[in-house]
């Protein structure tokens, strides 16, 4: 019988996880990362996790490495049955991984062994996978090469932006991991090997991706860009001689077409963005520093500068 669970896990997405083992078991410990500085005064702030087991009165450890001496003697003396890690932020060593009878069970956000890595939801939509989910695996040495345990998906849908498929995912997991745990206790789990052959990696999301490079990258590609990779790192255009544009909103219009790409244009009283392959229909933009704005607002933005479309974006992204 499952008695003593440790949970670590540090974002938002490891929150809805949280609550449902928390309504049906009894979580000895919550470990999270150290508070961290935050905004222009750089105060420090609690993980959400950390926040939520407060509001739990779970007792929360914040040790900056697991590593770090006598933190895995605190750990063992909880004689956790299983440690459940849900997007934690530390990698965890053998003897950590040994510890519990039941092993550390993660909650990863993809169709393992497809996105191994630190950003599977993001790469999911940036590649344009029709279908994404949520996987229970028994953790090893490797990076997300744990045997699976049970995996729920879910539909990516043509429109899908990150936060609701994120948010979609993490309630996924909440419900995958209290039935996995139930396996595990009622001793009918099937762990299955991964088949390596079909493993893609996620790597981490980097600023300098969200430049949206016009002259060499279709529509649609730019598309998926600007879904999976608002609001960070945020996406955007340099239009040569007047600065950076952020596109926070699009649409595919394939069926349009520049006569060349990277330009910004007007058509049937839509806003325009060409690439190489079909156009961009601008939705909602944002000069830095600025409000977000809408078409209109834009063009007449333009005309106050005494400037008019097309405009022409840079050729090599910044």
């Amino acid at each position: 019988m499952i008695e003593r669970i440790v949970f670590m896990g540090t974002p938002d997405f490891s929150i809805p996880a949280l609550n449902a083992l928390s309504a049906q078991y009894k979580i000895s410990a919550v470990y999270t990362q150290p508070d961290r500085p935050v905004g222009r005064g750089l105060q420090l702030a609690a993980s959400p996790v950390k926040e939520r087991a407060l509001e739990l009165k779970i007792p929360v450890y914040q040790p900056e490495k697991l590593t770090a001496s006598g933190e895995f003697e605190k750990l063992a003396a909880l004689k956790p049955d299983v440690i459940v890690v849900v997007a934690y932020g530390q990698i965890l060593k053998l003897n950590v991984l040994a510890l519990p009878r039941l092993g550390c069970i993660n909650i990863h956000s993809s169709l393992l062994p497809r996105w191994r890595g630190a950003a599977p939801i993001h790469w999911a939509l940036l590649e344009g996978d029709a279908e994404t989910g949520v996987t229970t695996m028994r953790m090893d040495s490797g990076l997300d090469t744990g045997d699976i345990l049970l995996q729920a998906k879910t539909k990516i849908q043509s429109d899908e932006k990150i936060g609701p498929l994120h948010d979609r995912l993490s309630q996924l997991g909440a419900e995958l991991i209290v039935k996995t745990l139930q396996e595990l206790d009622a001793g009918t789990a099937n762990p299955i090997k991964q088949n390596t052959a079909l493993a893609t990696h996620a790597s981490k999301i980097t600023k300098e991706m969200g430049s949206l490079n016009t002259h060499e990258e279709p529509a649609e590609k730019l598309l998926r860009r600007i879904r999976a990779l608002n609001p960070w790192p945020g996406t955007w255009i340099n239009i040569r001689g007047v600065g950076r544009l952020k596109v926070l909103e699009a649409g595919l219009r394939a069926d349009i077409q520049s006569s060349a790409p990277g330009q910004i244009f007007e058509r049937a009283g839509m806003l325009m963005l060409s690439s190489t392959e079909g156009s961009l229909e601008l939705q909602r933009l944002q000069w830095e520093g600025k409000k977000p704005i809408g078409p209109v607002e834009f063009l007449n933005g333009l005309k106050g500068r005494g400037q008019t479309l097309p405009l022409q974006l840079d050729s090599k992204p910044a």
